[in-house]
């Protein structure tokens, strides 16, 4: 065998998956047709955040009377800017994981990879030429990309996807975001904060609709504050793009209607890459579009494994990177337990931003808890109100028998930052009384945590 591990896709399930395997001694080959990273590093997580850090910062210059200092002169964004420094930080995120690699000894196979059998991979270099190589295990890791509605195919100029949505050449007067999750949400928030006129459009009743029901009405009256239109049970029947502006038509709870945007984009999800890689010739199973495994990602084909976007579970980067660590700890024979979905954070950019994990409050109520919900204001916390950000809240949810946490949603300015202490008390089985009882510091964002705890149990201090 060449290697001990090859991994087709350097993605953040890819690549970590392949540094730990070097950890433990593996031989390890890592299979890329584009740039080291997978589209998180390059063109999702990272240079997203980029962007909406540009947005906060404008947002904090418009408002700087707020605080007491005076700017003079014109405030504007300079859009070609904010996107060279978004593409400049994806870049130095990818060269690190280059500099990763030589550290731990992974050889970077540059092509398309697809399956040749048990143990065999063949690769295509960018020249067209092809050679097969050999490994004890291989790892899919190949990721996923914007999903296409068949009424809104995307054309890469006025039907863009979140790829295009990073690089355009100017800023658009106009958008439609179709879809209102992570994606979607995060897209109108920077666009709208830089002064495009934005229409979100949800074909669900509400933004965000995986989200606790006040998270999403707290959500939608931010961005109404920000003048963006929000259109819920709504459906994008079609866009036409053979004028100067998108016209796009939409079947809304008032009857049809039509809006004129310069772009649209389609944020309606990903689609996993499945294409090309042999699994139909290798006999590896897929269910609905994705690779069906077992709790330690193992397919259907002893050898080879599947981790991230193309397996079920959610379709996130800090997901798919535990997703290979349990992958290769268990291939080198180390005991590990199955992730515990039911404890994975989830986490929304847009200002406010939103974080949440376990049970909204109506799927506690419906699985038969009896439950405690605390809920504790940011217009309540002190902190909130020195920094200017006193929109959002805390909402935790307990079971009233045992004072278990069942769920943690929250909206608010650096939430996102807070959910840990969430994710680590569950997994500790922390209960309501002992995160009531750990002092919290002052003046901080994460006291609400533990005001929301209080407030389940009738002994919040400060509302």
């Amino acid at each position: 065998m060449d290697y001990d591990l090859i991994i087709i896709g350097s993605g953040p399930g890819g690549y970590v998956a392949a540094i730990r395997a070097s950890q433990l001694k593996m031989k390890v080959a890592v299979v890329e047709k584009a740039e080291l990273g997978g589209v998180c590093l390059n063109w999702g997580c990272i240079p997203t955040k980029s962007l909406l850090k540009s947005a906060q910062v404008l947002e904090y210059l418009n408002n700087a009377s707020d605080y007491g200092i005076v700017v003079k002169g014109e405030v504007k964004p300079d859009f070609n800017a904010i996107i060279a420094r978004s593409r400049a930080v994806a870049e130095g995120m990818s060269r690190g994981v280059q500099f990763l690699f030589k550290k731990n000894s992974i050889t970077h196979i540059r092509g398309f990879g697809r399956l040749n059998g048990k143990n065999t991979v063949e690769v295509e270099d960018p020249e067209g030429k092809k050679k097969t190589y050999s490994a004890k295990n291989i790892i899919l890791a190949t990721g996923a990309r914007s999903k296409e509605l068949p009424n809104l195919k995307q054309d890469g100029e006025k039907i863009i996807g979140y790829r295009e949505a990073m690089t355009l050449s100017e800023q658009p007067a106009s958008m439609v975001v179709v879809g209102s999750g992570a994606i979607g949400s995060e897209f109108a928030s920077f666009y709208r904060s830089l002064g495009t006129d934005v229409t979100l459009v949800e074909f669900l009743p509400r933004v965000v609709p995986n989200e606790d029901e006040e998270v999403s009405k707290q959500l939608e009256r931010s961005f109404k504050k920000l003048k963006m239109r929000v259109m819920t049970d709504s459906t994008v029947e079609s866009a036409d793009t053979s004028q100067e502006k998108c016209i796009v038509t939409m079947k809304t709870p008032k009857g049809k209607e039509t809006v004129e945007a310069d772009i649209v984009l389609s944020a309606v999800g990903v689609t996993p890459n499945l294409e090309g890689i042999g699994l139909e010739e290798t006999g590896v199973k897929t269910d609905k579009g994705k690779v069906v495994v077992d709790d330690y990602y193992r397919t259907s084909v002893p050898g080879i494994f599947a981790i991230g976007d193309i397996v079920a579970g959610p379709a996130l980067a800090h997901v798919a990177s535990a997703e290979g660590i349990v992958c290769v700890e268990k291939i080198s024979g180390i005991g590990v337990d199955p992730i515990d979905y039911r404890n994975i954070p989830a986490c929304t950019y847009t200002n406010p931003e939103i974080a949440s994990c376990g049970m909204t409050e109506s799927a506690a109520r419906e699985a038969g808890y009896d439950i405690k919900v605390g809920k504790f204001p940011f217009s309540a916390s002190g902190k909130a109100s020195a920094s200017g950000s006193k929109e959002g809240f805390i909402k935790l949810i307990f079971d009233a028998a045992y004072g278990e946490l069942l769920g943690a949603h929250m909206i608010g300015a650096n939430v996102t930052e807070l959910i840990s202490e969430i994710i680590v008390a569950r997994k500790l089985e922390t209960t309501a009384h002992e995160i009531i009882k750990s002092v919290h510091p002052h003046p901080t964002m994460s006291e609400a945590i533990m005001e929301a705890a209080a407030a389940a149990y009738g002994e919040v201090i400060n509302i």
